[in-house]
Order: C-alpha cells, then sequence, then structure tokens
C-alpha cells in the first residue's frame, strides 16, 4: 500500500520438509534467511524494516532470537523496533514474525 510494506506470517518452518520442523534455531535460522528476500521482494531491503513482531513459543529461549537478532542487526542505533511475545504456535512452529516496512 503506497510505501508501506506489511507481511503476514514468515516462519522458519522448511517448506520442503513441513512434517520437520526443526530446532528451535534451524528455524530462527530459517526465519531470518527468509527476512532480506521477503523485503527484496517488496522493492527493499532490511533496512526498510521499521517493525518487526516476533512470536515464541517458549520466551525463556529469548536469547538464542536474540544472537540471530543482532547479527542482522549489529548496530544497536540502527535496529528497527521489535516486539516479542510468548504465543502458542502450531504445527511444530516455534517462532514466527510479521514485518512492518517503508521503502522510499
Amino acid at each position: 500500500m503506497g510505501n508501506l510494506v506489511m507481511t503476514g506470517i514468515i516462519n522458519g518452518t522448511d517448506p520442503h520438509r513441513p512434517d520437520a520442523p526443526g530446532s528451535l534455531e534451524e528455524q530462527c535460522e530459517r526465519m531470518f534467511a527468509r527476512i532480506p528476500e521477503v523485503m527484496k521482494a517488496a522493492g527493499g531491503g532490511i533496512d526498510n524494516i521499521v517493525k518487526l513482531n516476533v512470536q515464541m513459543a517458549d520466551l525463556s529461549q529469548r536469547s538464542l532470537l536474540n544472537r540471530f537478532w543482532t547479527q542482522m542487526f549489529p548496530d544497536p542505533a540502527q535496529r528497527p523496533v521489535r516486539q516479542t511475545a510468548e504465543v502458542t504456535l502450531d504445527g511444530g512452529k516455534l517462532v514466527q514474525c510479521d514485518i512492518t516496512g517503508w521503502i522510499d
């Protein structure tokens, strides 16, 4: 919608093996690998992300999520806003996100 980009859910399950969702680390790795792909398809990049909403099955595992977060956004002054919530996820999903972005 104009310059505003809002995505649906981006999860970390393997689309080629939906019966084997994998560990939280594997799901985080796949989810964070998809984020730049989604933003590129929208005509931007990760620098165009304004807010990332993350839902996790277990918030006590947030440190693992943070490792991938800081790899993607190493500069604390340039990171988008992030909200992380604990929710019940289906199908073996352990983490998922959605993005709000702005592309000039």
